[in-house]
């Protein structure tokens, strides 16, 4: 899964990514309520979480999973110790992580679950931008409560905790999160109408599904995530390199999954058309390191499946081509992450073309 969250740009005024904590958030949630106050009077009472919550004591520990990171999910207690973890984690363990007695049995903690869910139903899938839609009457109607969001903007805590989980190996979990998310975009996308920031978000947050249900083995329900968001993002306009780059990628991974399938014409199908966008981004973009890279990925890919299917020659031309792409690709001294791909793609295409050397020597003596 990728570690770039879809909603970093929009998040925030700055295109920060809220996942990160920044560090002035304090200072930033008092100017706000300070603005809030301004605007109160004795028939509103000062914003307030219903479950307890807010900025300044926003803490998910009683909530979370201690081996995932994340919020519990299908939340389970350890006994006879009572530490509650995932279902998914904790049954990794024999042992509990927290005090080390013995696991004799595990049991479903429904209520804390629901807690949970409750949390995330009103914290994670309600975006409160206006205030004036906010406004909820209590008690006897005359005074009104102002229920602050103080969760990430849309979507990103959902997100955040998905990519805990998957990290973890929680799957099941992530993959709960993201569907959330995804159902959350949908009804803003029908709310709204189409919009290239809740597309582009949406097609992030399906390829994000797909690895999630690639990772548990149903391989269906990953190319029907990725061919979505395939679907989505190759009608956005390709100026955005975040874009372009988690559409190609998607396409590789369909490729890839009909690869390991054994249907190398569907394959190579999904991985021309990864190659394609590529080969745009790199005309329209030159100047982006990280494109050529993602270039010399896909005709090695290409490459290689040509390879398998007997066009031996073809196959060594995109090998080279894409050699060529890495060798004369100048980076700064500061580019160490690009340089290190760079130089893990160019030794795989050097070893591809030995590999055929070899094959055609050993053939020609025999």
């Amino acid at each position: 899964m990728t570690s770039a969250c879809p909603f970093a740009k929009t998040a925030t005024v700055g295109g920060s990514c809220p996942v990160k904590i920044e560090k002035n958030q304090h200072k930033d949630q008092k100017e706000h309520d300070d603005k809030v106050d301004a605007k109160s009077n004795d028939s509103v009472v000062s914003p307030k979480c219903p479950f307890g919550y807010d900025s300044h004591t926003f803490k998910l520990g009683p909530l979370s999973c201690m081996i995932c990171q994340a919020l519990l999910y299908q939340s389970s207690k350890c006994l006879p110790c009572s530490h509650k973890f995932c279902k998914a984690c904790i049954s990794r363990f024999k042992d509990c992580p927290l005090c080390g007695a013995d696991i004799e049995n595990i049991e479903p903690d429904t209520d804390l679950q629901t807690i949970v869910d409750r949390f995330i139903d009103g914290h994670a899938r309600i975006k409160r931008s206006q205030l004036s839609e906010d406004a909820r009457e209590v008690g006897d109607g005359q005074k009104k409560v102002i229920y602050e969001d103080v969760s990430m903007e849309r979507g990103a805590f959902l997100v955040q905790q998905a990519m805990r989980a998957f990290r973890a190996q929680n799957f099941e979990s992530a993959k709960s999160r993201l569907s959330l998310c995804a159902e959350d975009i949908r009804e803003q996308l029908k709310a709204a109408g189409d919009s290239q920031e809740l597309c582009s978000q949406l097609g992030a947050v399906l390829g994000m599904l797909g690895d999630c249900c690639r990772a548990m083995g149903d391989s269906i329900s990953a190319v029907s995530n990725y061919e979505e968001s395939a679907e989505i993002l190759s009608k956005l306009p390709t100026k955005d390199l975040e874009l372009v780059h988690t559409l190609s990628v998607s396409l590789n991974k369909i490729g890839d999954l009909r690869y390991y399938g054994g249907d190398l014409e569907s394959a190579r199908s999904y991985y021309a058309r990864s190659l394609d966008v590529r080969r745009n981004a790199v005309k329209e973009h030159s100047n982006v390191p990280s494109q050529v890279v993602d270039l010399a990925i896909s005709l090695a890919k290409v490459a290689d499946v040509d390879r398998n299917l007997g066009n031996e020659n073809v196959a060594v031309d995109r090998f080279e081509e894409a050699i060529k792409c890495l060798e004369s690709l100048k980076l700064d001294a500061d580019e160490t992450v690009v340089e290190q791909r760079r130089k893990s793609v160019l030794d795989f295409l050097h070893n591809q073309l030995a590999e055929n050397q070899k094959s055609a020597s050993d053939s020609s003596s025999v």
